[in-house]
């Protein structure tokens, strides 16, 4: 069996996987990076720009971030959080096309504007709310609101044409918002990491087993799918960025910090629009309120996306379940992932979550018709022969232990590492890629303190990420400069 050491390790070639390598890169060439990837092209997964919703998620349209409670008050904390994250984001991809690391931004993000749309007195009356709050703060600056037929029409003429407006609409605008392809994001940063002495990336190979090391650690046996041949790779340090893939490899770690983890398989599909002078019509993102018992993924959009280089106009996603935990997994994945350490969470979380279960079950089983009707909530004059239905990509919700012993359900990301931080892992779905810088710093900050502090990195990702150590929901100042610089630089500015 063939034996190499390395000094970093990541498992899967998606947006997260590929956001470490690159900072970790950038902030020392001489570092050792290989990445494992199981099938045969990088970024086919979630990452995928058909698989994912490639919003940019900036909060500035998603109302599932901005929850009401029973007394009718709007929490807008969580947007602030994301919508900083975001920013941290548009810093770095910034930093790599100036340095020309990344090609022309259009090649993986263009300005499209952000929209929220409702209908309803109570809907209306959360919007308006919602607005008032968040347009009060300088993370939202610049934010839209109406609730006028005709500026509606303005801002998104295919939801309002053939609309009965005897019911009160409204809508909020933030014309700066992005639609991101991820897939083409993920692939020109390992186009260019792929180019570099001490990098390297080997596809279509699964992670048989990882060990702790007697020499330190990690011991990694990667299989050939085509072959069957094995071989083992030594690293100081493994990141495992697989997606839903990621827990049955943490849970192989058996490191004592994954203990407690499950996973909540939920697939989705999309309707496409095959009528491109109808796609034509629409350029922006339109988020609306999820129905009363869906998953924050399954949040109705009419959503104008760039995938590949080409305009597209997508609807959904409606969510389904599955027990598979990759779109391209094994249908034993959820069974398997079952521990003795999980089991009380996980059935914890499947008595008090039935009526999500059935419901994404029934969302499986919906007809056409259906699918249809609930795009005319959003686009009154869609034509059935117009649009057809692709599969999203698959997501897995963690399920965690609570303060009482049972579980809970999560709908959010997590970092789970080891003590010493030679490995860490990251579970969960949204906001995923829009956040991954975010994300990807905490990892360097848990799992490489030492070198933070003794080898000027935190300068060099001050360099990078003008913003890194303040904070942007706090100083405003702060925000105008570095919201100037990328907009501008990105290409996302009217």
């Amino acid at each position: 069996m063939t034996v190499k050491t390395v000094d970093v390790l990541l498992v899967g070639a998606g947006a997260m996987s590929s956001t470490l390598a690159m900072i970790l890169q950038q902030l020392d060439p001489s570092l050792k990076i290989t990445v494992i990837e199981r099938l045969k092209s990088v970024a086919k997964e979630s990452t995928d720009g058909w698989n994912n919703a490639g919003t940019g998620h900036a909060a500035y349209c998603e109302l599932n971030y901005t929850p009401e409670d029973d007394q009718g008050n709007v929490d807008i904390s969580k947007a602030l959080t994301i919508n900083s994250m975001f920013e941290l984001s548009l810093q770095f991809w910034s930093h790599l096309v100036k340095t020309s690391v990344l090609p022309k931004p259009q090649e993986f993000i263009n300005r499209t504007p952000h929209l929220s749309f409702v209908w309803g007195e109570k809907n209306v009356s959360f919007l308006k709310k919602r607005f008032e709050l968040m347009s009060a703060h300088h993370l939202f600056k610049g934010m839209q609101y109406s609730e006028d037929p005709e500026q509606l029409m303005q801002w998104m003429p295919l939801i309002m044409k053939g609309r009965d407006l005897t019911e009160p609409v409204a809508g909020t605008f933030v014309p700066h918002g992005s639609d991101v392809d991820f897939g083409s994001l993920a692939r020109h940063m390992m186009a260019h990491l792929v180019e570099q002495d001490d990098f390297e990336l080997i596809l279509n190979h699964d992670v048989e087993d990882l060990q702790r090391s007697s020499q330190g650690g990690w011991s990694v046996i990667i299989e050939d799918r085509e072959s069957g041949k094995q071989s083992r790779i030594r690293s100081k340090f493994v990141f495992l960025g697989a997606g839903g893939g990621a827990l049955p490899l943490l849970q192989k770690s058996e490191i004592p910090e994954s203990e407690g983890y499950g996973g909540f398989p939920v697939s989705g599909q999309w309707l496409v629009c095959k009528d491109h002078e109808v796609a034509k019509q629409h350029h922006a993102k339109v988020y609306g309120k999820a129905a009363i018992g869906a998953p924050p993924m399954s949040v109705p959009h009419l959503d104008t996306r760039v995938i590949n280089g080409k305009q597209a106009l997508l609807f959904g996603p409606f969510a389904g379940f599955t027990t598979k935990f990759l779109k391209k997994g094994s249908i034993l994945d959820l069974p398997s992932s079952i521990r003795g350490n999980n089991l009380k969470p996980m059935m914890s979380v499947g008595m008090n979550n039935m009526d999500l279960t059935k419901y994404l079950i029934s969302e499986v089983f919906q007809s056409n018709s259906s699918r249809m009707n609930a795009l005319r909530q959003y686009f009154p004059k869609a034509k059935t022969d117009n649009w057809s239905l692709a599969d999203a990509g698959q997501r897995v919700q963690i399920i965690k232990k609570d303060a009482k012993g049972g579980g809970k359900l999560e709908f959010g990301t997590e970092i789970v590492s080891a003590k010493d931080g030679s490995l860490a892992s990251l579970l969960g779905a949204s906001p995923g890629a829009s956040t991954a810088v975010h994300a990807m710093i905490e990892v360097i900050e848990r799992c490489f303190a030492d070198r933070l502090e003794n080898d000027q990195w935190k300068v060099k990702l001050k360099e990078m990420i003008p913003s890194y150590g303040e904070s942007l929901i706090n100083d405003a100042d702060l925000l105008g400069r570095v919201r100037e610089d990328t907009l501008t630089t990105l290409n996302l500015k009217l």
